[in-house]
């Protein structure tokens, strides 16, 4: 399994708070996974932006352009 950087628990709580009365270990692990899948690939997308503009720091709007940009795709 690759490296986990999200805990567990706060998916539990995410999951409760959107609804669901109970959550199983593999949906809590998974949307963990599926998280840190999207994160990264934002992460990536926002390095590139900020290098790009010539920039070693990452700016919040590059997390939000990036996120933009994944959303579209």
């Amino acid at each position: 399994m690759a490296d986990v950087e999200l805990g567990i628990s706060p998916m539990y709580r995410i999951l409760k708070k959107s609804g669901a009365d109970r959550v199983s270990d593999e949906s809590a692990s998974e949307l963990r996974r599926v998280t840190e899948e999207m994160a990264g690939r934002i992460a990536q997308s926002a390095v590139e932006l900020a290098t790009h503009a010539g920039r070693k720091t990452v700016r919040a709007d590059d997390v939000r352009l990036a996120s933009k940009m994944l959303d579209r795709s």
